[in-house]
């Protein structure tokens, strides 16, 4: 078991402070949701932990070792989601996953997967957004890291693909520690042990829907 404790981390841009005092930890075997309104800070949150973005200050650890997200090319135990579509558009499925991964299994288990198995001769510009996202995360959890960030994986996709993507999960958190934010809260909380709010710069840690209507997020009346 592996364990990333994140401390005190802050955030501006231009003298305007973004995220001012947020603080959680994850252990592999968990999925953590991150939740905030628009310009809270969740996604400059991801990158700062993945590394793109540097922070104003952070304390931060991997197991008993310091973490230095600007550092990550040493560590490499976290991967990111971003919310934009990552595959190049126009190629085809069975072209794209070599690029990525050269070990033959692992091509085999995305190709082959029931899912990506009928898709493998089409374009990825070609592909329903649901169809995208899917395959961008099967790619994402087959890689090594210990640690994945998913931002909006279920935004605006079909249900069918909000329900194959959450039964992926499922299965990838046995392995790694998973933390994901999206506004689509209902299918968040159905996959998390543990959940945060980021509000006003700060986060505070909550266990539903009834602590994110008490603390604003969610309209009171969602909670009962």
């Amino acid at each position: 078991m592996s364990r990333l404790t994140i401390n005190n981390v802050t955030k501006g841009f231009k003298n305007c402070p973004v995220l001012t005092d947020v603080s959680f930890y994850i252990e592999t075997g968990e999925i953590l949701g991150i939740f905030g309104r628009n310009g809270s800070g969740k996604s400059t949150l991801l990158k700062i932990l993945f590394g793109t973005l540097r922070p104003d200050s952070i304390d931060a650890y991997l197991d008993d070792e310091r973490y230095y997200p600007n550092q990550n090319i040493k560590f490499k135990n976290l991967a990111y989601l971003p919310q934009e579509n990552f595959l190049p558009q126009d190629l085809k499925i069975r072209d794209v996953v070599p690029l990525y991964f050269q070990d033959g299994e692992i091509q085999n288990k995305i190709l082959f997967d029931p899912r990506i198995a009928k898709l493998g001769n089409q374009r990825v510009g070609t592909l329903s957004h649901g169809e995208k996202r899917y395959i961008e995360i099967l790619m994402i959890t087959n890689l090594p890291q210990r640690f994945i960030l998913l931002d909006e994986p279920f935004s605006m996709i079909e249900p069918l693909y909000q329900d194959a993507i959450k039964d992926l999960l499922t299965v990838i958190k046995n392995e790694k520690g998973i933390i994901l934010t999206d506004h689509y809260y209902f299918d968040v909380l159905q996959l998390t042990d543990r959940n945060i709010l980021i509000k006003e710069g700060k986060s505070i840690e909550v266990s539903g829907e009834k602590e994110l209507a008490e603390n604003g997020y969610l309209p009171k009346m969602n909670s009962l």
